[in-house]
């Protein structure tokens, strides 16, 4: 017979929401799940559908400030702030400065690297307890250069990668790009791939099977609308709409909404939105082969399902600003351009929003003061890629077991000062 009460209750049906639901309920824990829309019906629904464990390096690279003001000047570049919401974003961009000092850097770097490690080897045990290769795609990623000096000038980021354990192939010629990807417009003469890259068939469908085997194995989903959290002595209530639910404890994994539940906590974290925009294009005849990356214009091409998605980009620009669809049609005019056999007509536009936190480490820890609640959160653009790792870490919290990696970077006492 099923408690009245669950274990757990988590707060957030995206990819880390449900990956921690699945991950609890394998501990023996009972686990309701709630969400205002349903399962990946945000940020999780429209990504790229990477895991993208070879990017190690943070957001915030020592020297990266200088280019602030080419940003603010470049409404449809690589990474931009809208000007309406450049004073808002100011005390976020202070700490998103000072984690670009080499110090910090150095710190993120490492702590980033450590949980793509542990989140590829919790990728492989999710599959595989979820029977889920069917939903895999191991076609490596390919990342382009246009000229010798642009690869040049990648060299010490490939570099930093082969020192955190990343396999890659240097590429230096035409040739050796068309021998991975035919169809490349001749300005790309050089490139790197990365074999061990995968991503998934589908990130919805992805998301969505592993719902189902949480539903299968006695879990439980709930739509409503989350509007405050209280702490009792012995457990924490949750207001939703016109009924209030206990739980003896709770994750909140609410993406770039977490903020508004943490603040009742009394933690105000320094959570921002990274915008990110995509077109997908239904029925390509473009043969994709592997996961493109054009680095140095801030989109890739991968495929979902049958179809081809042309994203990326990041837009710093909040939950509240109409979305700004003139940037995936910048994206999609490149890709027209750099892979002239693609088809670009009839593609559905998106616009989603990565929770992002200004030294790029995701939020995976016990609010302030209170053990009661976990934070699950933060991640960017990376949080398919650090789900399974996340829920591994986010199981150890709960079950006051050490996890198996050092997690005190990813936790809130690093914004206190």
């Amino acid at each position: 017979m099923k408690k009245e009460k669950p274990d757990i209750i988590v707060i957030g049906a995206g990819i880390i929401g449900i990956s921690c639901a699945l991950e609890l309920q394998s501990k023996g824990l009972q686990v309701l799940v709630l969400d205002r829309k349903g399962v990946a019906s945000e940020t999780s629904a429209g990504n790229a559908g990477a895991f993208a464990f070879s990017d190690v390096i943070p957001l915030a690279t020592p020297g990266i400030m200088r280019k602030t003001p080419k940003w603010l000047l470049d409404p449809l570049g690589p990474l931009s702030i809208p000007p309406a919401y450049a004073l808002k974003i100011t005390p976020w961009m202070m700490r998103f400065w000072r984690a670009s000092w080499k110090d910090k850097y150095q710190h993120a770097l490492t702590s980033q690297a450590s949980l793509m490690s542990h989140s590829q080897s919790a990728l492989e045990r999710q599959i595989l307890k979820t029977n889920g290769e069917v939903f895999i795609r191991r076609e490596g990623q390919l990342q382009l250069y246009q000229g010798q000096k642009e690869y040049e000038n990648s060299l010490s980021g490939w570099q930093t990668r082969e020192e955190h354990g990343v396999a890659f192939d240097l590429l230096t010629s035409p040739d050796a790009l068309a021998e991975i990807q035919p169809g490349i417009h001749s300005s790309f003469t050089h490139g790197a791939f990365t074999p061990r890259w995968s991503n998934v068939c589908d990130p919805k469908e992805w998301t969505q099977h592993l719902a189902n085997r949480f539903l299968k194995m006695g879990g439980r989903i709930e739509l409503t609308s989350v509007s405050g959290l209280s702490l009792k002595d012995q457990h924490v209530d949750i207001q939703c709409v016109g009924k209030t639910l206990s739980s003896d404890k709770v994750i909140i994994a609410s993406g770039a909404w977490s903020n508004t539940l943490c603040k009742q906590l009394g933690d105000n974290l320094p959570l921002e939105t990274e915008r990110g925009y995509n077109t997908t294009l239904p029925n390509s005849d473009f043969e994709l082969k592997t996961h493109l990356s054009f680095s140095n214009h801030g989109f890739v091409v991968t495929k979902v399902g049958e179809e081809l998605r042309v994203g990326g980009a990041v837009e710093l620009g909040g939950l509240e600003l109409p979305p700004n669809f003139d940037r995936a049609k910048a994206l999609l005019q490149k890709a027209a351009h750099f892979l002239p056999e693609i088809n670009t007509q009839g593609g559905k536009e998106w616009m989603g929003f990565r929770p992002s936190m200004p030294d790029s480490l995701p939020v995976i820890s016990t609010a302030t003061d209170t053990n009661k609640v976990v934070y699950a959160f933060g991640h960017g653009h990376l949080g398919l890629t650090q789900s399974a790792g996340t829920a591994e870490i986010v199981a150890d919290l709960i079950m006051n077991k050490t996890p198996d990696i050092p997690v005190d970077p990813y936790s809130i006492k690093r914004f206190r000062s």
